[in-house]
């Protein structure tokens, strides 16, 4: 907590609600917290205007792998041009809605509204003219980035293409080298999120300082640390209460729809291949063993990892958080806290999978030679992914601690 007098922002810790003063930071430091050891905020190299010119680099760099094709394939005289949207129609023409919808909202819309909501943020911080909804725009911006799935869908290129190799002659188009570029460019357009934004704000004197107005309750939304008793938070207008998140019957609700969608996902087909010698369905195992005997075993580790592993360990590490309650003191904590992280930042990857199937049934669509469809896995996988990706964000670590800090004052009171 800061000092009287001191006008330094105060943060509090996302994961334990911890206090601290936000302090100025050397070029490429961070700040973690001194409770859980999160990691709080970064200072990089390049400034607000750099990173403003970076942003609208990734918007062209968006358009070009979206708009041009990544691959033409050819066989027997037949050419295929490969996009990412024709990919989309062509599940959408052939009754795969669901599948369609899903991989398009995280593939292509979120994506676009991820760098579009971002860039318009910075270009108004940097004219100093904040718009008055600001405090709703950047709370569309934290809900939709975790969803933002345009590395998993690079990766997916990579394993499509690799699949198809030896079906067809590929020659690689710009758009693919778009994707490639836009992955690195996105990931580092993330650091700036919701709460980065409004820290900027805060440095510029756009927006009220963290802390200034007293201390007691943390807005969820930006992390404005202000007294208690309001109803809506007074920098960004976000509804203040108590704590709606981590309730363990919500989020066991979630991990056990995430179990039912898992077993047909693994059970039924993937992917349906239709060839001159015949039909035949492949299942997410069948398509690990089909990598890992063409040659390619470190594509078959990846989607093994990401589609079999992930979500297993998704299920069993939010299943232990809220099975493991009882304070078990500081390190512990700390490392409960740490399973939680890695929850979080592994949630997406599981999409792998789904990319691969829609990209290929674009990939091999030479009528009268050879047709692949969506399975029925498919959209399980994905509501398995969209389950437990929801579960963690639900789930709420902060009340670990809160039960730690409880447990400690039961135990001084005692001793008193």
């Amino acid at each position: 907590m800061a000092p009287d007098g001191d006008s330094r922002p105060l943060i509090a810790c996302p994961h334990c609600d911890t206090l601290h003063q936000r302090l100025v930071l050397d070029v490429r430091a961070q700040a973690a917290c001194r409770c859980c050891n999160t990691v709080l905020y970064r200072r990089g190299r390049f400034s607000l205007k750099q990173w403003l010119a970076f942003a609208w680099a990734t918007l062209v760099v968006f358009a070009v792998a979206q708009g041009f094709p990544m691959a033409v394939l050819s066989v027997q005289g037949l050419d295929i041009s490969l996009t990412f949207w024709g990919a989309l129609r062509l599940c959408w023409d052939r009754g795969f809605y669901g599948v369609s919808v899903m991989t398009g909202l995280v593939g292509f819309w979120i994506p676009l509204l991820q760098i579009a909501l971002t860039l318009w943020v910075m270009q108004a911080i940097a004219t100093r003219r904040l718009p008055p909804d600001m405090g709703r725009t950047l709370r569309w911006l934290a809900r939709l980035a975790p969803w933002s799935m345009a590395p998993v869908l690079v990766l997916g290129v990579l394993v499509a293409v690799v699949k198809v190799a030896g079906m067809a002659h590929l020659q690689v188009q710009p758009g693919l080298l778009g994707f490639f570029a836009l992955s690195f460019l996105l990931s580092g357009l993330s650091r700036w999120d919701a709460l980065a934004l409004w820290r900027e704000a805060e440095d510029a004197g756009m927006a009220p300082v963290s802390g200034a107005r007293g201390t007691g309750a943390v807005c969820r939304s930006c992390g404005y640390v202000q007294a208690p008793g309001a109803s809506h938070c007074g920098r960004c207008h976000a509804p203040m209460g108590p704590r709606r998140y981590g309730a363990a019957p919500e989020v066991w609700a979630l991990l056990l729809a995430a179990v039912i969608f898992y077993i047909p996902a693994n059970v039924l087909p993937i992917m349906q291949v239709q060839t001159l010698l015949g039909r035949s369905n492949h299942t997410i195992l069948g398509g690990v063993i089909e990598l890992w005997r063409m040659g390619s075993w470190d594509l078959a580790v990846i989607v093994f990892v990401a589609s079999v592993m992930v979500p297993v360990t998704k299920l069993l590490a939010l299943s232990f958080l809220l099975l493991r309650v009882q304070p078990r003191g500081g390190y512990v904590q700390r490392q409960r806290t740490r399973m939680y992280e890695a929850v979080e930042f592994i949630g997406q990857w599981s999409m792998l999978d789904v990319f691969v199937v829609v990209l290929m049934v674009a990939m091999v669509d030479f009528p009268g030679l050879s047709r692949i469809d969506v399975g029925p896995a498919a959209l399980n996988f994905g509501a398995v992914v969209v389950l437990t990706m929801w579960a963690a964000m639900r789930y709420d670590p902060r009340r670990g601690w809160d039960r730690l800090r409880a447990a400690d004052a039961d135990e001084k009171n005692n001793d008193d």
